[in-house]
């Protein structure tokens, strides 16, 4: 097990580390991407603020709430109310543009290389950034997808025309009472399909994912391979960073990098296979490329 308090932060010069950072991409086998939260604040996906107020000024007056996560424990006294915040709020976090390229840089910087992500994040960025569908594992959802709220059921739905119906028919904070979304099997309410307790929908998609993350690590166990950690911070470590600093410890040919605003670290065990930036990603993206 490593260290509980000794981590190593890397003095070595900025630039420095995004050309060893890139030199060892360029020499890797393989690239196993594991992305948090952090790399779509760096990509523009703030939930406060300017965006906040741009979106969500109606909510802000009449409920008192300044950012949109805590508009999404607000308890609406209504699923019409209810559903005006979240298809408001899925609309624009997840079928809008992307804010910054930053996704899109990502994949250039691994193009031609044998590639997979693992990501914490719900907002299906990198699919929409261009990369391959059949290289991603989902592990907690996605906010494109509805499920029951019961569940009865196994199944997932697409929900982007229903929401963007809801989004454009939306009135004072309210959607129409036909557009709440109900099951199709037992008419209960519907709920988007983020993991958040244990009645998270893993459908047949999400299981073929993860067989294609297992098959990915079995191909490339004991390679060259780059465990690249982007935004990850420790509200669930279990999912990408504890497992990387762990394969690194067992695979003396990998190395574990951190590109990381402000929490950029490894374990002291892994010191000298790892390179941690504590920088902007998407800045990071830039400089990278420009080696």
């Amino acid at each position: 097990m490593f260290s509980k308090t000794q981590t190593y932060t890397s003095t070595m010069p900025y630039s420095e580390k995004i050309k060893m950072l890139k030199a060892a991409i360029d020499g890797a086998d393989a690239v196993l991407i594991g992305a948090g939260a952090g790399l779509s604040t760096a990509a523009g996906y703030t939930y406060s603020g300017e965006r906040f107020e741009k979106h969500f000024s109606d909510f802000r007056q009449k409920y008192g709430f300044d950012n949109m996560y805590y508009g999404g424990f607000y308890p609406y006294k209504s699923e019409e109310k209810f559903w005006a915040f979240w298809s408001r709020y899925i609309y624009i976090n997840r079928y809008c543009e992307i804010p910054k390229n930053t996704y899109s840089k990502l994949l250039e910087l691994v193009k031609g290389k044998e590639y997979f992500v693992l990501t914490t994040n719900v907002d299906h960025c990198f699919q929409r950034a261009g990369f391959d569908k059949n290289r991603l594992f989902y592990t907690q959802g996605d906010y494109g997808l509805f499920q029951c709220s019961v569940p009865c059921h196994k199944n997932t739905y697409d929900n982007e025309e229903i929401v963007k119906k809801m989004y454009t028919e939306q009135k004072n904070m309210k959607i129409p009472s036909e557009l709440v979304p109900k099951c199709p099997v037992c008419g209960e309410p519907m709920t988007m399909n983020l993991r958040s307790d244990d009645k998270f929908v893993e459908d047949d998609g999400w299981y073929a994912a993860s067989s294609r993350y297992t098959d990915f690590l079995t191909n490339y166990k004991n390679t060259n391979i780059v465990f690249l950690e982007l935004g990850v911070g420790y509200n669930t470590p279990v999912i990408i960073k504890y497992p990387f600093w762990n394969m690194t410890d067992k695979n003396k040919k990998a190395t574990y990098a951190c590109i990381n605003f402000g929490e950029a670290s490894a374990p002291v065990e892994i010191e000298k296979r790892s390179i941690c930036i504590d920088s902007d990603i998407d800045k990071a993206m830039d400089d990278l490329l420009k080696v």
